[in-house]
């Protein structure tokens, strides 16, 4: 049986994770670079792997390690590749993110958003085992939310996806904490599922960058067939 002073040890682990989780996630709303964007995701998705590999030691459970592993080869490794490659260079390295809130007014909503999830997740926390989820759900409901609010206010397509991948990552961080014994071709199927998915959005994102000089989602309405003749 693993020592209850280890055991403390990891949790305390987890919780100051959760807590860099959550401080890289008001970065993402605050960062105007794409490049910053990228990166920010990459240390999210280090991060969720940190929990994965914390909760596996405590659980004893090495479904998580290998999610963990996954998920740095997916989300850390593979995508930010496939975006620098998919991405035009002036799009990628010098372009700055336009976004509806100003970035205080921003922060601020994301503060809110982060105090509601934590008052929302107290109950479902009673319901079950409060310190076996640990900070993992009111953090990935931060995140969540957090999400959300960047996929809302952010005009460019680039950072408006890695928002929603931001949200995917959150989810996880959540499940893994609510129920680590979840099924590991599941978690395996949706790593690759995204992959293919950022392929997918980094294609199109190029080819409407050379079609119209812009990524704006705004600007996409201004795409139209041309009347038939």
């Amino acid at each position: 049986m693993t020592n209850p002073s280890v055991i403390l040890w990891l949790h305390n682990l987890n919780a100051l994770t959760g807590g860099l989780f959550l401080l890289v996630l008001f970065g993402l709303v605050a960062v105007r670079q794409i490049g910053g964007c990228v990166r920010l995701f990459v240390a999210l998705s280090v991060l969720l792997a940190a929990s994965a590999f914390l909760l596996s030691a405590i659980h004893l459970d090495w479904h998580l390690s290998v999610v963990g592993v996954v998920d740095i080869a997916t989300k850390a490794i593979v995508i930010p590749l496939l975006l620098r490659r998919a991405l035009p260079d002036e799009v990628y390295t010098r372009r700055e993110v336009t976004q509806v809130l100003n970035i205080p007014t921003a922060l601020l909503s994301a503060l809110a958003l982060a105090i509601a999830a934590y008052l929302f997740s107290r109950p479902l926390m009673a319901l079950g085992d409060g310190a076996a989820i640990g900070v993992n759900l009111p953090v990935g409901l931060s995140g969540l939310l957090i999400g959300g609010l960047t996929t809302a206010v952010r005009r460019e397509a680039v950072p408006l996806f890695l928002g929603l991948l931001a949200m995917e990552n959150s989810a996880f961080f959540a499940g893994i904490g609510v129920a680590p014994k979840m099924p590991l071709i599941a978690e395996v199927s949706i790593a690759f599922d995204v992959l293919i998915l950022v392929f997918v959005v980094g294609v199109l994102t190029r080819a409407v960058h050379e079609h119209i000089g812009t990524t704006e989602v705004g600007a996409l309405t201004a795409l139209k067939e041309d009347s038939a003749r």
